[in-house]
Formats: structure tokens, sequence, C-alpha cells
């Protein structure tokens, strides 16, 4: 067997064996095959695609290039939650407390972010004393005493994706959706979970611009889950303005803490309660309705705020932020965004949005750039707010004293009309 025939088999639109994608796959980790080599395969792909069965056994070798992780420690249904990527996505923070505290373990390894703001660790890391390398037997311990644990990604973990990844980064085949779902999967599946939803976004602030593509990515990976033996499904939700209020790393701690407070902005607390009902679903705390209530339930009686308060302290943390979130630092330096004219607010680019905060310091070009953790956007008025000329429509946070571009960003993606749009439902599509 040989890397030339694998390439051009594939060049040419033919489906490939298991055998010879874990040969490809192990020659590669080897250093047998060659980086202009896994270039030519992944542009052979990204043009001739991959059939479910290519693209499971393309996710399964992934996976397998490193250490899977044994949870079988923790006691009871492990279930967990993936999201694509978006601008003020703190769901995680929300979502893991309430499912836990319904007695469903969440068992989470997440990624540091790059691009316009951190990722879960780095927003759990603007807690102080927060520590997310905690070892293997006490993340099981922490997950069994509180319901939960989140640590950061080990390099033993589907280091395949690493390589290949980075190589698709400077070859222009990072967009192609077989490449895209064995990534995720891989490293997905390389953790013990019995449950995974899926939160695939669409939109100006996602990965996926489009809902047709977003869906198309959405069955791709619920097809390997389900191939992988899990329950799995996925939902397809808006990214075309930035979730909740807040755009980094402490302003969106804050705001996860509100929401389980019960004080959450409309549209992304939905969000959150859809992603905690088909965890609790999936994992078989009744159906769905049933689920909904109980999330429900575990927002009202305080219980999620709790099983959150544990977690932080569990690991390290100040609990403290989780009951009084005031205590939370921003960056010391803000400035404010106006209104141009009166009107409704019908537009708010969540791709803009973004890049603003990463101009704030809330995120990193590079991984070995250092975020601040208190800068970011702390939005005021939403899609489909009244606004008269002059009203503040965001306030920015940064230690860098520099907000003029930033301003000037918002302001531009920020479009005022005469009449109130009409509202986007949150969860777009459900794929079973």
């Amino acid at each position: 067997m040989r890397a030339y025939d694998i390439i051009q088999k594939k060049r040419d639109g033919k489906e490939l064996t298991k055998e010879e994608i874990d040969f490809f796959v192990g020659g590669y980790m080897r250093d047998e095959i060659k980086d202009y080599q896994a270039a030519a395969f992944c542009m052979a792909v990204y043009f001739r695609g991959m059939t479910p069965e290519e693209t499971a056994s393309f996710t399964f070798a992934i996976r397998d290039s490193g250490e899977r992780a044994d949870f079988s420690q923790i006691s009871g249904i492990r279930a967990d939650k993936h999201s694509t990527g978006g601008v003020g996505d703190k769901t995680s923070l929300v979502v893991a407390p309430i499912v836990a505290s319904c007695g469903v373990k969440v068992a989470k390894i997440s990624g540091r972010g790059l691009g316009h703001t951190g990722g879960t660790i780095d927003k759990l890391e603007s807690i102080g004393g927060f520590r997310t390398d905690l070892d293997e037997k006490t993340f099981i311990d922490v997950v069994n005493d509180c319901g939960m644990a989140i640590i950061g990604q080990n390099a033993v973990f589907a280091p395949a994706d690493k390589k290949f990844y980075a190589l698709r980064d400077v070859t222009a085949t990072v967009d192609s959706i077989p490449l895209i779902a064995s990534s995720i999967m891989g490293k997905k599946l390389a953790s013990d979970d019995d449950c995974i939803v899926l939160d695939v976004k669409t939109g100006s602030g996602a990965f996926m611009k489009t809902q047709e593509k977003s869906e198309e990515l959405a069955r791709v990976m619920t097809d390997i889950g389900k191939r992988a033996g899990k329950k799995i499904c996925a939902l397809v939700t808006d990214m075309d303005e930035p979730l909740g209020y807040a755009v980094g790393n402490a302003l969106e701690v804050k705001e996860a803490v509100e929401t389980l407070q019960g004080k959450g902005e409309r549209r992304f607390t939905a969000l959150c309660i859809a992603l905690a009902t088909k965890m609790l679903f999936l994992a078989g705390k009744g159906s769905e309705k049933e689920c909904e209530r109980l999330v429900f339930s575990k927002i009202i009686d305080g219980s999620a705020l709790k099983t959150l308060a544990r977690f932080v302290r569990a690991q390290g943390g100040d609990e403290e932020v989780v009951f009084t979130p005031e205590k939370i630092a921003f960056s010391p330096e803000k400035a404010d965004v106006l209104a141009e004219k009166d009107g409704f607010i019908v537009q708010t680019s969540a791709e803009e949005y973004g890049k603003a905060a990463l101009l704030l310091g809330a995120g990193r070009n590079t991984m070995e750039d250092k975020i601040d953790f208190g800068a970011g956007i702390l939005i005021k008025k939403k899609v489909g707010d009244r606004v008269k000329k002059g009203d503040v429509i965001a306030t920015l946070y940064s230690s860098k004293n520099d907000f003029e571009t930033a301003q000037e960003i918002i302001s531009s993606a920020t479009k005022i009309g005469d009449e109130r749009p009409k509202e986007r439902p949150i969860v777009l599509k459900t794929i079973e």
C-alpha cells in the first residue's frame, strides 16, 4: 500500500477503504507520509468529498491516533454538548450546571479560543484561581462530587487532528465538510460520553455562513456519532447576531451567572434551555416536555446556580463571583458606542462584533497571544430594540485605551432602520 495510490484514488473520485485511510493517517503520524502528500490528500478530499463511510473511517482514525479518555469511574449517564463556535457563546457555563443539577454527569474537555474571543477554558480562567489542568483522578472526583467538571484539551487526545488542521490552515482546505466533521468529532469521540448534543451555528458569526451548509455539517456529524454508538442530535442555531449581551471572557462569565439567576437575555436563555433539554432527553430523563420543565425548575429553585458554585470551588476558583457577579473584574478603560439616529436596531453583525472584541484584546490571533480577560463588549441594544440618536448601543472594555477602530466597527455593524424587524428564532432546525 502506498500513499501515492491512495491520493490518486481519492483524486479520481473513488471511495477509500477503512484500511487505506488508517494506513494514511497512521503513516502521517509516524512521518512516513510527508506534509506535501497529506496536503495533496486534503485537496483531493476538498474537491471530491467523502462518502459517509469514508468520513466515519477518517474520524475514527483521528480519534484513535492518541489516547482515549476512560470515564468508567464516573457514576451515571454522561452527556456533553459541543458548539461549532460563535460570538458571545458562553452556553457551556449555563447548560452544564443545569444538566448536572438534574443528575446527569457532564465531564467536559474544552479548548482555548483562537479568534475573536476565548474558548470555554479562557472564560473559566478569568475567574480568580480557577484551574483547568486537573489530573485524571481529580477530574473524575470533581465530576462525581459536583456532577460536572471542565478541563483543557490534552495533547494526547486526537493528535492527528492538530497535525492535519495545521496543514489545512495553510493549504486552503479548512472549509471542507468531511474534514471539518472529522476534526470536530475525532476530538469529541476521544472523550468517553454517552450522549452528545451538537450546537451547529449558522450566520455571519459562524464558520458556516448559510443554513444549508450548517444543516449538511450537522447531518454528517450526527451520522458519525451514531456510527460510534452514541446517542446524538444537533441543533442548527442562529449566529447572525451575538449571543446575549456580553462578548468577552469575564463579561460572558457574569452573563452566564445572571442567566442561571433567571435574569438572562431572552434568546440566549432560550438556546440554553433547548440544549439542556436535549441533553437530558438523550440521557433518558423523560419526554422532551418533562425535560424542559426539569430545566426550568433547576433555574427557578437555584439548584443550577449552586451547582456552578460547587464546581468553581472544586476547581480552585472563587465561588463568590457566582453569588455576587458584580465582583467579576472588567478591564479598567471603557468607551461607549452611540446610536447615530432614531429607529430600531435591525442588524448587529456577529462577525464584525467579533472582530471588534479581538481588537480590544478579548481574543487571540495565535495560540501564544495573551488574552485580556476583562476586555470585550457589553451590548446595550439588541436587534428589535428602539433607539434614539445618542443612546448607548454598546460599551467597550479594554486595557489598551485605544477604542477608535473598535467603535467604528461596532457603529458600522449596527444597522438602524425605521421598522422593527421580524424576530428570527434562535433554534432554526433540529437534526435527530
